[in-house]
């Protein structure tokens, strides 16, 4: 994969098209969703990132290449219309004053999330497969963490040059879950270093409200072509 400058010190990689196969085991159902040329950062967000455009200046504890966590789907994408704009990029989101309605602009050139099928499709390097290699040389899970998150990039990558796409923190989607059952709820994907084995995997999904903060759930940044 060609790698492309994002911000200062946070390369993206450039995605091919391609197809992915999705399943919810909760439904037993699977689907195929297309998947068009894109951006994805080679690592998730940072807390040197994070920090580094206004207004998180502070309250995050020393700047670091550890991801950054305990940061809820609405302030993921308000990061990701903030870096835009500290770019001079068209912002993706636009968003309701009250937080609980965006839209997404998908002609902006701004960041934004990954979709669910994006997102599995670029950890599965387009191969497929739960894992792209044996869990203790690409992840911090469970067993290998020490009960903490770790320098972002430490891990192998993945045939595509993304690293921790599994374990060390899970990360934020653009996508609902399921609206008619569970309503605002957003999908989130790839397991933690607080994750068993079992969990670190391509298809493992979880959701949560938008407003859910946990300290091993972070996001990555997309850009569309």
């Amino acid at each position: 994969m060609s790698r492309e400058q994002g911000s200062d010190a946070y390369p993206m990689i450039r995605i091919p098209p391609g197809k992915v196969a999705l399943r919810d085991d909760r439904k037993k159902t699977s689907w195929t969703a297309e998947v068009e040329p894109f951006l994805l950062a080679a690592v998730p967000v940072t807390r040197e990132l994070y920090v580094s455009v206004p207004p998180h200046s502070g309250g995050l504890g020393t700047a670091s290449r550890v991801p950054v966590t305990e940061v809820s789907w609405q302030e993921a994408v308000a990061f990701c219309n903030q870096l835009s704009r500290y770019e001079g990029l068209e912002e993706c989101y636009a968003v309701s004053e009250d937080g609980e309605t965006v839209h997404w602009n998908m002609d902006a050139d701004g960041y934004r999330l990954p979709t669910e099928a994006e997102w599995q499709y670029a950890c599965q390097a387009g191969a497929g497969g739960y894992r792209y290699g044996g869990l203790e040389e690409i992840a911090w899970y469970r067993e290998n963490s020490g009960g903490y998150a770790h320098e972002a990039g430490a891990k192998r990558p993945n045939a595509w040059g993304l690293y921790d796409m599994l374990g060390n923190v899970w990360e934020w989607c653009w996508d609902q879950y399921d609206e008619q059952e569970y309503g605002s709820y957003r999908i989130f994907r790839g397991g933690s270093w607080a994750e068993e084995a079992r969990g670190c995997g391509a298809t493992c999904r979880r959701r949560s409200h938008p407003t859910f903060r946990i300290e091993d759930l972070g996001f990555r940044l997309a850009r569309s072509l």
